[in-house]
C-alpha cells in the first residue's frame, strides 16, 4: 500500500475507534483535542513499519534525523518487510511508545512535562505531514508544524498523551493489515517464516499461491498490487472519512452543536427518502 494511503488509514482508524459520534464506534474514547492530535499521530504511526526502508516516506520526512533512524531500523530488523511488518513488530513499537511515555521532567510553571511522548509525537506528525503532503516539499514547514503541535500538547495538555502507546500500536496494526491486503503480503509470524508447501508452489494456478509466498509472507490480496485502482477505490472514501471525523471534533471543540446538526441532517435525509419512496 502507498505511504499516503497508510497514513490516511491510520487517521481513519483513530477516528473510528476514539470518536464518540454517530459515525464512529467510540471503543476507546478520547477528548476532541485527542481526536484531532491523535489522528495525525496515528497517521504517522501507520508509517512506522516502513521505517526499515531507506527510500520510504519516513526516510524523507525529517532529514537528516529520519534518514539515520531508517538506516538503524533496517539494520536491526533485517531489512525491508521483515521484523517491522510482523506481530512482534507491533508489540515492539508499542512498548517503545510506552517507555517513552515515562520520560518527563518537572517545571515550576507547567508542572510535569512529558518529554518522551512529545518527541515521539513530533516525529510521527512529521511522518504523517510528509505522507499526506500537507506542507509540500517544504522541509522547514514540516519541522515547524510538527514541533509546534508536539510542544503545545506536551506543555499545555500533557494529560492527552496517555493514549500514545495505544495510538502507536493501532497505527502499526493498520499498516500491516493494509500490506496484508496487497500481493506482496507480510511476514506476520517473523522471525518464524514458514515457507509455503511444495504442492502450493508447484500448482501456481491455485489461489493459495498468492496468499502464501515461498518466503513465508502471508496475504489476502484483495487490493492487488500497491497503488492499484482497487486500492484507490477503497482508500478514497476512507480518507474522506478521516477528514470528516477530524473536522467534526474540531467543530465540537469550537462549540458547534454537531450532535444537533447530525440529527437535523438525519431527519432531512429520512424525509427525503420517504418522499422518494412514497
Amino acid at each position: 500500500m502507498m505511504g499516503g494511503h497508510h497514513a490516511a488509514s491510520g487517521a481513519a482508524a483513530w477516528v473510528a475507534v476514539t470518536a464518540s459520534t454517530p459515525i464512529a464506534f467510540g471503543w476507546y474514547p478520547v477528548s476532541d483535542v485527542g481526536i484531532m492530535t491523535g489522528a495525525l499521530v496515528c497517521a504517522g504511526a501507520a508509517l512506522l513499519p516502513d521505517a526499515d526502508h531507506h527510500n520510504g516516506t519516513i526516510s524523507h520526512s525529517l532529514p537528516p534525523v529520519s534518514e539515520g533512524v531508517t538506516k538503524l531500523v533496517a539494520k536491526l530488523s533485517g531489512g525491508h518487510r521483515n521484523a517491522t511488518h510482523s506481530l512482534l513488530g507491533i508489540a515492539v513499537f508499542t512498548v517503545i511508545a510506552w517507555l517513552l511515555g515515562k520520560v518527563s521532567f518537572h517545571t515550576e510553571q507547567f508542572g510535569e512535562v512529558l518529554v518522551g511522548p512529545g518527541i515521539m509525537a513530533v516525529l510521527l506528525i512529521a511522518f504523517a505531514v510528509r505522507a499526506l503532503r500537507l506542507t509540500g516539499r517544504r522541509r522547514w514547514w514540516t519541522w515547524g508544524l510538527s514541533v509546534s503541535l508536539g510542544a503545545f500538547v506536551a506543555v499545555f495538555a500533557p494529560e492527552e498523551w496517555y493514549w500514545m502507546p495505544f495510538c502507536v500500536g493501532l497505527g502499526c496494526a493498520v499498516h500491516i493489515v493494509g500490506d496484508f491486503l496487497t500481493t506482496r503480503g507480510v511476514p506476520l509470524l517473523w522471525p518464524v517464516r514458514p515457507r509455503s508447501p511444495r504442492w502450493v508452489r508447484r500448482h501456481r494456478w491455485l489461489p493459495f499461491d498468492d496468499m502464501w509466498s515461498p518466503r513465508g509472507n502471508l496475504s489476502l490480496p484483495l487490493l492487488g498490487d500497491a497503488g492499484s485502482w482497487r486500492e484507490w477505490v477503497i482508500m478514497t472514501p476512507v480518507s474522506i472519512y478521516a477528514v470528516v471525523g477530524v473536522a467534526w471534533a474540531m467543530l465540537h471543540q469550537m462549540g458547534f452543536d454537531t450532535a444537533g446538526a447530525w440529527d437535523s441532517a438525519t431527519e432531512l435525509a429520512t424525509a427525503a427518502a420517504e418522499n422518494l419512496l412514497g
